[in-house]
């Protein structure tokens, strides 16, 4: 499973190098999204900009790596495609986890406030 993991600050950016996420890819899914996670301690944004396809395990491993970050930690979605997009609404996945248009604006989330001048 191609998957890339950036430091942005303190938030990090997994980014998903494949079209699909499925039941032939979920094990794998899982098992490189906890490789590249476990050394962090804050927010995880999960860049799905080029996952055109996410089915029902595919699903699953999202949420299992949801999970695997442990408590404190909040995985966010960013960049989802429209059919990967559909599988979330379906399924209310929004309830779930923060959702980004992309991932400039899942940075822009974490961006501290600037600070009034005197």
């Amino acid at each position: 499973m191609k998957m890339t993991f950036d430091d942005k600050g303190a938030v990090g950016v997994l980014r998903v190098e494949e079209t699909r996420i499925d039941a032939s890819v979920a094990i794998a899914f899982k098992d490189r999204f906890r490789d590249l996670t476990e050394r962090g301690s804050g927010p995880v944004v999960l860049d799905l900009c080029g996952v055109e396809f996410l089915d029902s395990s595919g699903l699953g491993a999202v949420v299992a790596a949801r999970k695997l970050l442990g408590a404190g930690r909040v995985l966010e979605l960013a960049g989802l495609t429209p059919a990967v997009d559909k599988v979330m609404t379906l399924t209310r996945m929004g309830s779930v986890f923060p959702i980004h248009a992309d991932l400039a604006a899942a940075l822009a989330s974490h961006a501290a406030p600037a600070k009034a001048g005197p």
